[in-house]
Parts: structure tokens; sequence; C-alpha cells
């Protein structure tokens, strides 16, 4: 018990180093939290040897997974229902073109240029197509953009560029079983069910019993969860679509998802952010530069060239074009659950595990630092509500 009250010290004492850095060079506290962690890292196993930041203990990986279903299913629950009905076109061809032009330019990156197996080169398309919902939702709930028709669009089209990475995950690699069917029906079914209960709950006893709907919520998105992983699946995919689903009920009260949010950004998510940053193996990076350089580089610029002209069909402004692209650029969640399953399974290597994951963190990071500092549209957040549901 010691132990593990000296570790969460150790890790939310750098988690108010990275808010206190993130403040005064004014970008964005999860970027900060990814780097202060694998500088973290790096220099505890310079000092102390190997696993000296104690980042696979189990219970520091479960609440770091926590951070993530409930990010998601925030990011989930500040979708308009009503916008996305009004811009489907737009989030649908953004985020098809962001999944397709990355995995496919990176799978043949990795075959032909890295010379890396068939099996591996699919893998690495698959984990570097993908883009982050956690960073992208951080980014858009710190600048204030998840309140615009904007941010929306943008956190829209990373839902259907994650889901085409989990489905072309569970089609190449992952055994189509009767617990998938389990899965989909059971998930099916309960997402169904679950405004018509909440509301219920909510009308009999929100106002009697203390934070039934957080205890409401938490259960469901648990046994959404543990459901999902029993199926080979992820548990944040099913904490998203229970996010939209719940959007236009417990997604407009303001109140409660503040409060659900403090103790998202707060305390959870600094653990999985700086965990992501402290799985980089700086020692790898520096035996291969250039191998991390062209995923990298292949990831970002397959992204780029693909997405910059589809998104100028939607948006003119060229700041908005360039943030839009840049932050649909970003990779993190589904980019290390997709490198860490081909380690698990015996697809990729050590190695090729560490420069997807380098690469898939430093997309993380790169992008969206120059889509802040370069490129955001700051005229959209001077647009009051009424004057963009009007130009909706």
């Amino acid at each position: 018990m010691q132990e593990m009250f000296t570790v969460s010290a150790i890790w939310l004492a750098l988690a108010v180093v990275s808010a206190i850095i993130a403040s005064h060079i004014r970008i964005s506290m999860a970027l900060v939290e990814i780097c202060v962690g694998v500088i973290a890292a790096a220099a505890a196993e310079r000092l102390w040897g190997a696993g000296a930041l104690a980042a696979d203990l189990d219970w520091l990986k479960y609440i770091a997974s926590v951070g993530a279903v409930l990010l998601t299913f925030l990011a989930g629950a500040e979708l308009d229902p009503a916008m996305l009905k009004v811009k489907w076109r737009e989030v649908t061809v953004v985020g098809l073109i962001g999944f397709l032009a990355p995995f496919l330019g990176c799978a043949a990156l990795a075959r032909f240029v890295l010379g890396w197996s068939a099996p591996s080169s699919w893998l690495a398309g698959v984990a570097l197509s993908t883009t982050s919902m956690a960073v992208v939702y951080a980014v858009m709930l710190e600048s204030g953009f998840n309140k615009t028709e904007f941010g929306k669009g943008i956190l829209g089209a990373c839902f259907i560029n994650d889901l085409g990475t989990v489905i072309a995950l569970g089609l190449l690699f992952a055994p189509f079983t009767y617990r998938t069917l389990a899965f989909a029906a059971a998930s099916a079914a309960a997402i169904a069910l679950l405004p018509a209960v909440t509301a219920k709950l909510t009308a009999l006893y929100g106002n009697r019993t203390a934070a039934i709907r957080t205890k409401w919520i938490l259960l469901v998105l648990f046994g959404l969860g543990a459901l999902a992983l029993w199926a080979g699946s992820e548990a944040v995919l099913p904490a998203y679509i229970a996010g939209m689903v719940l959007a236009g009920s417990v997604g407009r009260d303001a109140f409660f998802i503040r409060r659900l949010r403090t103790l998202t950004i707060g305390f959870l998510t600094p653990f999985y952010f700086i965990r992501a940053g402290s799985l980089v193996s700086l020692p790898a990076l520096l035996a291969a530069p250039l191998v991390f350089s062209a995923l990298l580089g292949g990831k970002v610029a397959s992204k780029i060239f693909g997405l910059y002209p589809v998104v100028g069909i939607f948006r003119r402004d060229g700041k908005e074009r360039w943030y839009y692209t840049l932050m649909m650029s970003t990779g993190l969640t589904f980019g290390t659950i997709s490198a860490l399953f081909g380690l698990t399974h015996g697809i990729v290597s050590k190695e090729q595990y560490s420069y997807l994951v380098a690469a898939v963190i430093a997309s993380a990071v790169i992008p969206t630092l120059i889509a802040n500092l370069a490129f955001m549209p700051r005229h959209l957040l001077l647009k009051t509500p009424e004057a963009e549901e009007e130009a909706t």
C-alpha cells in the first residue's frame, strides 16, 4: 500500500509540473504530460534502471485505462446530434480519408521501404492510421473549440477515423468468433436502452441520491468495457458510442459534465498521458533514428496529402484547413493499442513496436504543437453560439 501511494505521489507531481509548464508556454497540457513522461522515464531508467518509473504496474495501467475510457466518453458527450446530422457528409468523408490514406501509405512504406514482413506492414498501417480522440478532445477542451461547430466536426471525423482503425484491426488480425457477435448484440441492446434508463434514474433519484448519474454511467462504461475486452475489442470504443448516445441529454447538463470532467482531467488522464510518453524507448530510437523518422513522416505526410484537399471542400479559410488537417494527423490511443496488440501476438518485434509507439506518440505532439502555434483559427472562438447556429 505504501508503494502505491508513493508511486501515485510521484506521478501526480509530474502532472503538477506538466500543468505549470503548459500554463507558461501556452500549449496543450496533454502534450506536455506526454513529453514529461518521455523525459521522466528516460531519466529514471538512467539513474535507477529499467522500470524505475513503475509504468507497468497493473493498478497504474488500470487507472490510465479508466482515464482513456472516461475521456473518450466525454468526447462523445460533447457532440451535438443535431450538428452531426447537418455535418454528416463532412464527418464521414474526412474520417474515411483520414483512415485510408495513412493505412495504405504507411503499410506500403513499411513493406517496400523498410522491408518489414507483410503482417508487420499491415499492422504498421493500422497503428499509424489513427487519430487520437484523447489528444484532440483535450486540445478542443482547453482551447474552447469543443463548444463550436468546427470543433464538433473534428471530433466526429475522429470517431469515423478510429472506427475504421478498429474494424481493420479486427478484420486483419482478430478472430471473428461468437464473442464478437455477443459483444455487438449486447452493446447494441445496452446502448439502445441507455437514454431511457438514464433519464428514468435521473428523474427518480437525481435530486435525492448522491451522484447516482455518475455511478450509473461508470457502471455502464465499465460493463461495456469488460464485454469489449472479453470479445477481443477495446474498452474505449463503446465508451465513445455511449457518450454520443447521451449527448442530447446528459451532455447538455453543463454542471454534471463539469464535475465528471474535473475527475477525469484532474486525476485520471495525467496517468494515461504520462504513461504513454514513458513507453517510448529512447535507446531504440537513437539506434535507428531513420526508421522512426520514416514512420513518423509517412503517417503525417499521408494524412496531410490525403486530408488537406478534402478538408478544403468544407473549410475555405487557410488556417481552418491546416488546423483541421493537423489535428486529424495526431495519434495516440488506438495507435498504441494496435502496436501493443501486434507485439502481444508476435506480429511485430519489440524493436518494431518501439518504432511504432514512438512514431504514434510523436504524431500526438508535433502536429498538435504546430497547429496550436501557427494555425489556430482564433476567429472562430470569437463567434457567438447564435452566430454559429445561424451559419450552420
